[in-house]
């Protein structure tokens, strides 16, 4: 049986920068507490491999508990700016480590509600990376995650622009962004309002957008494949189910010891794919698993 690894998988370059600076921290302060807001990633197998190197994760409310000067890593998802000003007042020292990508989006949010622009984001409402979104936007901004819902709550008299969360689908942006589109034109043709009050702006990440044409190449490729991602991975929900509609013999696992043995019952080629939060490391770890059963099954 061959086990192929999807090559186009593994960490993005925003989380490789991430957990590059998390290494350096802890490798420049190893003899004080690195400590990280929130889980580094959605991967649970890598949050314990850098806690295992002494990095702690907290959440907001251990800003007020912590001694001052104690070294607190932003993740890649960004904060919004009551994280900076509640750090500045206890005298913590952060190390930012938020996405690039996303810091161009809070600044496009930030000017967007500046200009008093209606902001509607494409996302999931407690996502880290829209509470930052919500944050420099004065929570101000309207979050929508269907057709449906951006009907329902955006005000199509106000000059609106739509913006995404960088992990979301592109197929359900597009929908929003049609949809908005057409019932702003209705408008405009009626004499309602003016032609220039809707934009769009596509911000979802071209890695993880470029992702899905590739996986869905690979799934078709391999009779079986195991999808390796955090649970609570928002990435590894919208890849998975790329996957899954490539081949319907896609499976979800976080952890190697999920694996069913059925799932391969007459398969002559097994892939192995994940989200861009996914670790390379552990996909080896999962076809190593998936050796192991298959040896014991035939001996």
């Amino acid at each position: 049986m061959q086990i192929n690894i999807d090559n186009s998988s593994g960490f993005c370059w925003g989380v490789v920068r991430t957990i590059d600076k998390v290494e350096e921290t802890l490798e420049k302060y190893n003899k004080q507490p690195t400590y990280i807001l929130g889980e580094i990633i959605h991967n649970p197998m890598e949050v314990k491999r850098l806690s295992e190197k002494g990095l702690q994760t907290i959440e907001h409310d251990d800003l007020d508990k912590l001694p001052a000067n104690s070294n607190v890593i932003i993740r890649a998802h960004g904060e919004p700016p009551s994280t900076y000003q509640r750090a500045k007042d206890n005298k913590i020292n952060l190390i930012d480590a938020t996405c690039p990508l996303v810091q161009t989006l809070q600044q496009s949010v930030r000017k967007f509600y500046e200009n008093e622009f209606q902001i509607v984001i494409f996302g999931k409402p407690q996502h880290p990376e829209v509470k930052g979104l919500l944050g420099v936007s004065n929570n101000d901004s309207i979050v929508v995650q269907s057709v449906e819902e951006a009907l329902e709550k955006v005000d199509f008299t106000k000059k609106t622009v739509l913006l995404s969360q960088t992990t979301m689908d592109k197929p359900t942006f597009y929908a929003i962004k049609e949809t908005l589109e057409n019932k702003t034109k209705e408008l405009v043709d009626g004499g309602e309002i003016e032609a220039d009050n809707m934009i769009t702006k596509h911000t979802i990440c071209r890695f993880v957008s470029g992702r899905e044409e590739p996986l869905m190449e690979f799934a078709k490729d391999n009779d079986v494949v195991v999808f390796v991602a955090g649970r609570n991975s928002s990435n590894g929900k919208s890849l998975y189910h790329v996957c899954k509609g490539a081949n319907p013999k896609t499976y979800f696992i976080e952890n190697h010891e999920e694996i069913e043995m059925d799932w391969f019952e007459g398969a002559t080629k097994i892939g192995i794919s994940g989200a861009t939060s996914t670790p390379q490391w552990y996909m080896e770890e999962v076809k190593g698993a998936i050796n192991s059963k298959i040896t014991m099954e035939t001996m």
